[in-house]
């Protein structure tokens, strides 16, 4: 039998299934990543009160409005800081804690959803 020599690689159909599935995995990572990045430059802003020495943040309201900044400095638009964020004072320390969601259409009715939920303990009141 010379049936397994001739058969080689995928058929156009296997093909046609894997670029879909290809394009499928890359249209829900574009859609996904934006988020990821916006949640990451959120983090690294409350944990640079703590690590930046220059700066004077010593209120709760100083560390809203540095934060804010930080959105306005890295393009998140999305987000209402007074809805994401809570922070208190506690043993000379902000508690910070950074709780939301976003959802990202995928195809018609079907939506991608992403939740964030971090607590931060960052030091210098």
């Amino acid at each position: 039998m010379k049936v397994a020599g001739s058969q080689k690689g995928l058929s156009f159909v296997g093909w046609l299934l894997a670029l879909a599935l290809l394009a499928f995995v890359v249209n829900v990572t574009f859609k996904l990543i934006p988020h990821y990045l916006d949640h990451r430059s959120l983090k690294s802003a409350i944990e640079a009160v703590e690590t930046n020495p220059s700066l004077d943040i010593s209120t709760v309201s100083d560390f809203y409005s540095y934060v804010g900044k930080s959105m306005q400095v890295n393009s998140i638009r999305d987000l209402d800081l007074n809805k994401v964020l809570s922070v208190t004072v506690e043993n000379n320390k902000f508690l910070a804690h950074l709780k939301y969601e976003k959802r990202e259409a995928l195809i018609q009715n079907i939506d991608l959803v992403v939740k964030f939920d971090d607590t931060f303990s960052v030091g210098k009141p």
